[in-house]
């Protein structure tokens, strides 16, 4: 699998241009590949036969993985004639029945059992599980983990795994995460069971390694035993009838079976009807669960419909079959964020619509290690910190005509809804720079203060499972619109799951939008080890007393209006260094001098 642009580690093999046996020129295409960044053609890089090929299509595979054997013509042709002189001795003993007299041959019969050691091929495989094993380990689960508890294993003792194929969940006092499995195999041993809490770095589990045993076995054995036994039917060619119960040796027919199975899939494919009506419908979706379903939908398809809430029984297959493919699925989700962007366009800052879980009435429930942890941690903050609080008031009357002239272009160029936020999580990042008290962290068993030289910004979101913070690492070097899409790719994916262990870890300062649910302002919490945290109320219209500069007078005007509040360590900063910080927040957001990330200069 070759190199398939930047930051890519693995592609998913969608179609096989050639087959096992066709001649293929150097800088042919091969096959083509999908990736999440770009579909492409992968080419030879030889001329040569296509001597075998390693990974079937909706497979994926790492960038360096051997995918296919190409070798000359001549190679072929000896591998290519082995098999047909196995067929050619597999007619000899058809021919063998007729010379059915001689009941000596019974001796010759009884070499069967001898044959009957085939079955030995699914002993190496057991020998091999036995064999080389994988151990696999608590993986580092982001920056100050020690530690993580297994809250569910995905697979049993016994169980079939893939490399990278989710093995278990794991949690931790920061995210929720599943652990994929290291190697293919079989999980033969699970070392730490559900709700168990273990270290970094320890053993969890074993896989034995029979991920590429099959493959192994159905190419060599077959080949050797049907060699000999055409030579025992020379020498007596008087195996009459008997012979004919010999379909056994047949067995290793399914040898050449991995290469027929592109075919076979394609065959059943065809006849998806006959397969599970109540299954597929007429235009090959699937509309179920069942067994029928699984000639259609992979388990990286499958995987991928998870993650994006896509009802597979929804989408229309473009594969061979009408089979749902990867590329059917991330299209399907891309249609279904888009629809739900065009249905619910409300503001952040608006207050929320959504009601409350009514089945929670009369419930009780053990709380989640997510809310476990928040509530250790805000309980922890308030021992550890002497928190105050200020709260300022601020126009926001020219960010609001800015967003009124440039929402539109923006949307259309960022792709995503200009709202106040990012105007407060900049002007917060550029206060941080010249106030660095408000960008530190204290130790107070070393009687130490660290002054950060970076900013990374954490953000408070408010998801169904329980607070988030993930972190805009080096905010400081962004500008308004590179902030407002790290926000928004940050905020969507704590909702959906998807944030990685280190992107809720290394904030120094942390900002709150409160006014989210419609309140004015709020008393955060500090997230430890910060020492302050900003919460910015929702912006509302209402009458203010403001200077006519034209008149010298006093006038009463409609301006938009917002309140921030600082919840602050009196340990180190003290409440003029707070103010201090907010006046130089306000100055800069009254100012309303952001023309230049708007494209309105």
């Amino acid at each position: 699998m070759p190199a398939l642009g930047e930051s890519v580690t693995e592609g998913t093999v969608t179609q096989w241009l050639k087959n096992v046996g066709d001649t293929v020129e150097a800088d042919e295409p091969l096959l083509e590949v999908s990736t999440d960044k770009v579909d492409t053609e992968i080419p030879s890089p030889v001329s040569g036969v296509l001597t075998k090929i390693l990974v079937d299509e909706d497979e994926t595979v790492e960038i360096g993985a051997e995918i296919a054997v190409i070798g000359d013509e001549g190679e072929s042709a000896d591998e290519g004639g082995g098999e047909p002189a196995a067929e050619a001795s597999r007619p000899e003993p058809e021919e063998e029945p007729e010379p059915e007299p001689a009941p000596e041959p019974a001796a010759a019969e009884e070499p069967e059992p001898a044959r009957e050691p085939e079955p030995a091929p699914s002993a190496p495989s057991e020998a091999s599980s036995e064999g080389p094993k994988t151990s696999v380990t608590m993986p580092a689960l982001g920056e100050s983990v020690t530690e993580g508890t297994v809250t569910q294993w995905l697979k049993n003792v016994g169980d079939t795994v893939e490399v990278d194929e989710p093995l278990l969940e794991v949690s931790t006092d920061k995210v929720d995460t599943e652990i994929p499995s290291p190697a293919a195999g079989v999980l033969t041993k699970i070392v730490v069971g559900e709700d168990e809490t273990v270290e970094i770095g320890d053993e969890i589990a074993v896989i034995g390694g029979t991920g590429d045993e099959p493959p192994a076995s159905s190419e060599a054995p077959a080949p050797p035993e049907a060699a000999p036994k055409p030579e025992p039917a020379p020498e007596q060619p008087e195996p009459a009838a008997k012979p004919e119960p010999e379909p056994a040796p047949e067995k290793p027919k399914p040898a050449p079976a991995p290469e027929r199975e592109p075919a076979a899939d394609r065959e059943q494919a065809q006849e998806g009807p006959s397969v599970d009506i109540e299954t597929l419908s007429g235009t090959g979706r699937a509309s179920g669960t069942d067994s029928g379903t699984e000639a259609y939908v992979t388990p990286l398809v499958r995987k991928l419909a998870a993650e994006h809430g896509v009802d597979l029984g929804r989408v229309k297959g473009t594969g061979v079959g009408g089979r749902v493919r990867k590329q059917d699925v991330l299209k399907a989700a891309e249609e279904q964020g888009e629809a739900a962007r065009a249905a619910a366009p409300a503001p952040s800052s608006a207050p929320s619509k959504v009601a409350d879980d009514a089945s929670l009435r009369g419930r009780t429930e053990k709380l989640s290690r997510l809310r476990l942890s928040i509530a250790d941690r805000m309980v922890e903050s308030l021992h550890v910190s002497a928190t105050t609080t200020q709260v300022i008031e601020v126009d926001v009357t020219k960010i609001a005509r800015l967003r009124e002239q440039a929402a539109d272009r923006f949307a259309d160029r960022e792709g995503i809804p200009l709202d106040f936020f990012p105007f407060f999580a900049l002007a917060a990042v550029e206060a941080l720079r010249s106030h660095p008290k408000l960008n530190a962290v204290v130790d107070s068993d070393k009687r130490e203060v660290t002054y950060h030289d970076v900013e990374n910004l954490g953000v408070s979101v408010d998801t169904a499972r329980g607070l988030l913070a993930p972190v805009v690492k080096e905010a400081g070097k962004l500008n308004l619109s590179a902030l407002a899409r790290k926000i928004t790719d940050l905020t969507e994916r704590a909702h959906t799951g998807k944030l990685g262990p280190d992107e809720l870890g290394g904030g120094t300062f942390t900002i709150a939008e409160t006014g989210c649910t419609g309140a004015l302002f709020g008393t955060p919490i500090i997230n430890q080890p910060q020492v302050a945290i900003l919460g910015t109320g929702a912006v509302v219209k209402r009458p203010v007393v403001v200077e006519d500069l034209s008149m010298g007078d006093e006038v009463i005007a409609v301006r938009s209006m917002v309140y921030l509040s600082l919840a602050h360590d009196h340990r180190l900063i003290d409440s003029a260094d707070a103010g201090r910080f907010l006046q130089a927040v306000k100055e800069r957001l009254e100012q309303g001098a952001f023309e230049g990330d708007l494209d309105l200069s």
